[in-house]
């Protein structure tokens, strides 16, 4: 675009744009707009991602040193509905706290009160980036729970006669494919309550507790090796049941559940 200058009485006057120019000018930041803003927002997705992978491996540290200074044992995951005590049970658990309860929301001496804290003592690594959505006006502390087959033997009683492998010491862990068995995982926020992610590998309740969904359809694991992932949800009844009209159950041959069992425990 170029200006025109003539000269009236000994002085230089620039001509303005007009009205086609201007419009012309608002057309095009309004493409470059709509280029760019797709790409920052996968970028700033794409950061969350990598801050909650980091997040998860930083707990897994900390979780196998935890089992160092502890005789192999590893850090307890003891459900609320474990005991009539919840409080009781809660004072020996990884985490302390309930999501869905006004005065958990928010309350960081939750974590602080619960056995990992020692190892991994950043408020912000239980709680994923991209985790944004308020309880009770508040923004939870946290947003992983743990593999309910890890830290207890409560599954045993729970899926009565089970074959499946419980993990409470690192000679437990030692039998299973450390980077094929997770740990914690990021939880969706209508299921998350206490610390423990409950899978049921008898299929009584698919998606007891769900796999969050905050990384662009995808939540984020840690696997016993130490290493992170993040798994994507592909099929139609979890998205389904991401929805706010969905009222039916996740059935058992949902592939996104069988991806979850298979990396959940062994036999």
């Amino acid at each position: 675009m170029t200006f025109k200058f003539k000269w009236e009485g000994g002085s230089r006057r620039r001509r303005g744009f007009t009205l086609i120019e201007l419009l012309v000018t608002i057309a095009i930041i309004a493409l470059l707009a709509a280029l760019l803003l797709p790409a920052l927002s996968n970028a700033k997705a794409s950061s969350r991602e990598v801050s909650c992978l980091q997040n998860l491996r930083q707990l897994e540290a900390a979780y196998q040193m935890y089992a160092t200074d502890n005789g192999e044992k590893l850090v307890p995951n003891i459900p609320a509905l474990a005991s009539p005590s919840v409080s009781q049970d809660a004072a020996i658990t990884w985490v302390q706290g309930n999501m869905t309860l006004p005065t958990d929301t928010g309350n960081s001496s939750n974590i602080v009160a619960g056995k990992l804290f020692a190892y991994a003592p950043q408020l912000g690594t239980y709680r994923c980036p991209a985790d944004q959505t308020p309880t009770n006006k508040v923004l939870r502390v946290r947003s992983y729970s743990m593999n309910s087959w890890a830290g207890s033997r409560f599954m045993v009683s729970e899926e009565k006669g089970t074959t499946f492998r419980t993990f409470v010491t690192g000679a437990d862990l030692a039998g299973a494919p450390t980077s094929q068995t997770w740990i914690l995982a990021d939880e969706n926020e209508t299921t998350l309550n206490d610390g423990w992610f409950h899978v049921t590998m008898d299929n009584s309740r698919p998606f007891d507790s769900f796999p969050a969904a905050r990384h662009r359809n995808a939540y984020s694991l840690n696997f016993a090796d130490g290493h992170s992932e993040i798994f994507r949800l592909r099929d139609p009844g979890t998205l389904a049941a991401l929805g706010p009209k969905y009222q039916g159950g996740v059935q058992a041959s949902n592939a996104d559940w069988i991806k979850l069992k298979q990396v959940t425990t062994v036999k």
